[in-house]
C-alpha cells in the first residue's frame, strides 16, 4: 500500500488549522516539525509523518527516515487520504532515552473506489543527536472499514 498525495512538498496548512494527527492547531502540533524542527519524542514525530502522509510530504518522510533503512525510492498514493491517526501506546522520547515505539491506528480512505481501512503498526524510532528518526515497523493485518 502506498501513502497519499505525490509531491516532494505536499500541500501545506494554515497554522490555525486543525492539524491532521489530530493533535490540536496544525502550527503548534506537526507544522514547526514539517517545517524542520526536532520532535520531541517519538509519539511528536510519528504523528508528524502521519500529517506528512496526508499532506503528500515526502520531503519530511525522507529527512525523518533513519539512513539505515530509509527506501530508494518513496512513491505515494494520490488516490488514499489519511483520514485520522489513533495512538494506542507510546513508550520511550524522555531525555536519556535513545530508543522509542509506538503502536498506532491510521485510518484511510481511496477516494478512486469509496473503500475505507485501517493500517496498524508498531513504528521504532532512534534517537541521532537531538533528533528522532523512523527505524521501522511492524505492519499488523490491514482492516477494511
Amino acid at each position: 500500500m502506498s501513502f497519499g498525495a505525490a509531491a516532494d512538498r505536499g500541500r501545506t496548512l494554515a497554522a490555525s488549522a486543525p492539524c491532521p494527527c489530530g493533535g490540536g492547531e496544525y502550527g503548534s502540533c506537526c507544522g514547526p516539525v514539517l517545517a524542520g524542527g526536532p520532535a520531541a519524542s517519538p509519539e511528536a514525530l510519528m504523528r508528524s509523518r502521519f500529517t506528512a502522509f496526508a499532506l503528500g510530504d515526502v520531503g519530511h518522510l525522507r529527512a525523518s527516515w533513519h539512513p539505515a533503512t530509509v527506501p530508494d525510492a518513496l512513491d505515494l498514493d494520490d488516490a488514499v487520504r489519511w483520514e485520522r491517526l489513533e495512538i494506542l501506546r507510546a513508550d520511550g522520547g524522555r531525555n536519556a532515552d535513545r530508543r522509542g515505539t509506538v503502536e498506532f491506528r491510521a485510518h484511510w480512505r481511496d477516494v478512486r473506489t469509496g473503500e475505507r481501512g485501517v493500517l496498524s503498526e508498531i513504528s521504532r524510532f532512534r534517537r541521532a543527536g537531538e533528533s528522532w528518526l523512523y527505524l521501522d515497523g511492524a505492519i499488523e493485518p490491514t482492516g477494511r472499514a
